[in-house]
């Protein structure tokens, strides 16, 4: 979705993102090549060194690039391919469709951590955890319901953030940028509550994505992402 050249309207991290992959297809970078430092991408996009980790980041997760810490980043040695998913802003996606996302939030509490969640998210039993449920729309048609709750210890300001304005995915990518990801994907019926708020039947097939991340081998947040079977797909795309 993002192999396009950049654009002025391209988002920061995009532009890096972009040119990054643009030079490794090119060959700039042999397999196995230092590439620039973060520093040196700093210095030459004028972005932040957030920007510039996020854009690393997403390249490492699509297996273009190996990250050393203390040392640098590396071309990737290319006949090492693997399935993977990005943990990518469904506003952005949208967005880059030229479509308009909205979100509405139907829950935003803090709540006390029933037993298996609480494992889940390495909490005690009743410890305080905060939960949101945010309806995101594709050009006013309900795409997505995020049922997600989140590790206050990392994120200790989250249900303070509109998330009219961004979504909880690009919140705390922020806060808590390092990240590894679970995932579970299954085709499922939604629940009563989540074919209400999609607007679907009962009995329409849904894909189900689980997604628990961490940082730092800390549990950060756990998400229950329900799409219309209908309405959504998953991608994914190699080139060598």
């Amino acid at each position: 979705m993002f192999d396009a050249a950049p654009t002025a309207a391209a988002a920061p991290y995009l532009k890096v993102k972009q040119y990054l992959k643009a030079q490794l297809a090119a060959g700039r970078w042999p397999p196995g090549a230092l590439m620039p430092s973060e520093a040196e991408l700093v210095a030459q996009f004028g972005v932040s060194r957030m920007t510039v980790n996020r854009s690393l980041r997403e390249l490492q997760v699509e297996g273009l690039v190996e990250r050393v810490q203390g040392v640098g980043t590396f071309a990737a040695q290319l006949a090492r391919v693997s399935s993977t998913l990005t943990i990518r802003d469904l506003h952005e996606e949208i967005e880059a469709r030229g479509h308009h996302h909205h979100a509405e939030v139907h829950v935003r509490r803090e709540e006390r951590a029933a037993p298996a969640l609480a494992q889940q998210l390495g909490l005690a039993s009743g410890a305080a955890v905060f939960h949101t449920l945010i309806v995101h729309h594709d050009n006013g048609v309900p795409l997505q319901c995020e049922d997600r709750y989140v590790n206050p210890a990392w994120a200790p300001a989250y249900l303070d953030v509109d998330f009219t304005r961004t979504t909880p995915t690009h919140y705390l990518l922020e806060v808590a940028p390092l990240w590894e990801a679970q995932y579970t994907i299954e085709a499922s019926a939604p629940t009563e509550q989540e074919a209400r708020l999609l607007g679907i039947g009962r009995a329409d097939p849904c894909l189900v994505v689980v997604r628990r991340t961490v940082s730092r081998g800390v549990p950060i947040t756990i998400a229950r992402l329900v799409h219309p079977g209908s309405r959504y797909q998953l991608e994914g795309r190699f080139s060598p």
